[in-house]
């Protein structure tokens, strides 16, 4: 007589925490919608959880319309037809926020990037969030054209 499956593994991986990547970002399945990229914020590590919310939420509340999806293991944020103008990725130290576009934004966010009209913005533990310059960029880079991937 077969074994009755447990039901934890009978339910398979949905019951699965996502394995962290090197760095703690979060594996999470290719996906369009709000879904995936909540799946994502959920299992970001530690602190970077918390302003993984914040951020998706300062987001959506700047730009409504924009649509979400995870690739790379990253979120994106993009406007319809247009391409994504930003995307999110956590490391062991800071989250980095990548505007495709960046170095049209005003002020051009601080950190280079080897992609010449990317600019990144890193967010640490103990660093402060100026969530009004944050949205200023959201806004600005939600009207660019955006980066096909």
């Amino acid at each position: 007589m077969a074994k009755a499956k447990s039901p934890k593994t009978a339910a398979g991986s949905a019951d699965k925490k996502p394995v962290l990547l090197s760095g703690g970002n979060p594996q999470i399945a290719k996906g369009y919608g709000d879904a995936p990229v909540q799946a994502y914020i959920a299992a970001m590590p530690g602190w970077k959880s918390e302003v993984g919310r914040r951020l998706d939420q300062l987001i959506v509340e700047a730009v409504p319309d924009a649509r979400k999806a995870v690739k790379w293991n990253s979120p994106f944020y993009g406007m319809e037809g247009d391409g994504w103008f930003l995307g999110i990725h956590c490391f062991a130290k800071y989250i980095k926020v990548a505007f495709f576009r960046g170095l049209s934004l005003k002020p051009v966010p601080p950190v280079e990037s080897k992609s010449k009209d990317t600019r990144y913005f890193h967010i640490h533990e103990d660093g402060r969030l100026d969530e009004e310059q944050f949205v200023s960029w959201v806004k600005q880079a939600s009207q660019l054209p955006g980066e096909r991937m």
